[in-house]
C-alpha cells in the first residue's frame, strides 16, 4: 500500500469540495462537460492531496501527517 503525504489543509479542503461541487453542478445545469473538472477539485479535497502542490512544493497543512490511500 502507497502513503501519500497530506498536502491540503482543512479549510483548504473544505474550499475545494465546496467549489468542486459548485462546478460540478453548474457543469450539469449547463449540460456542459466542463462541469466534470470540479471532480478533481472534489477528490483533492477529499484526499487532502494536491498533485500540483506536490510539485510545486506547497504545503496548506501541519506537516508530518501522513495518510494511506
Amino acid at each position: 500500500m502507497k502513503i501519500i503525504k497530506k498536502n491540503v489543509g482543512f479549510s483548504d479542503a473544505l474550499l475545494r469540495v465546496v467549489l468542486g461541487m459548485i462546478i460540478l453542478f453548474a457543469g450539469l445545469w449547463y449540460d456542459s462537460l466542463w462541469g466534470f473538472l470540479g471532480l478533481i477539485f472534489i477528490a483533492s479535497g477529499a484526499l487532502s492531496f494536491c498533485p500540483v502542490y506536490r510539485v510545486m512544493n506547497i504545503e496548506t497543512c501541519t506537516p508530518n501527517l501522513e495518510r494511506e490511500n
